[in-house]
């Protein structure tokens, strides 16, 4: 099992294999417009910048969980996440990452090693790499800033 098993929901409602991204370096992130960390998609957009041409997606999961830090409509958040970060980067429906109707997506990337990932995922900005065979490397916290994965991301690629 890699995350390549799983489909998503795009904005528009439509499903997206994720083996759509097979051989590609991931960074998956649960975000809001309306957190404290919703600063970071100009560092996510950075290292997008940076690396796509190397093989390297981020993959944005708004989610609305937290405080309701993500309203609106999927059309709207992504709109405001071009306009305001002018992200290039693939925005998806908004999901949920805990509970009852938790996006199996996240099911599987809190178990996929065991230990702390099995834990909830406690804010946004939450975020997962994946390596080329599309497994999980490592869980980063909503604190840690998409600079600090850059060399993370490197050794991946």
């Amino acid at each position: 099992m890699t995350v390549y098993n799983f489909e998503v929901k795009q904005t528009d409602g439509t499903e997206k294999s994720l083996a759509d991204y097979q051989g590609k370096v991931l960074l998956i992130v649960n975000t809001a417009t309306g957190c404290g960390f919703t600063p970071q998609y100009e560092g996510l957009q950075n290292l997008y910048d940076h690396y796509k041409d190397s093989g390297f997606e981020i993959l944005d999961f708004p989610c609305n969980q937290f405080g309701n830090q993500a309203p609106g409509t999927n059309a709207e958040v992504a709109d405001f996440c071009q306009m305001n970060y002018h992200t290039t980067f693939e925005t998806f429906g908004k999901i949920d990452v805990n509970g009852e109707n938790e996006a199996p997506l996240y099911s599987y990337l809190k178990s996929a090693q065991g230990g702390l990932l099995n834990k909830a995922i406690k804010w946004n900005f939450t975020k997962f790499l994946i390596d080329r065979e599309g497994n999980v490397i490592k869980r980063y916290a909503s604190q840690t800033k998409p600079e600090d994965i850059a060399k993370d991301i490197e050794a991946q690629l």
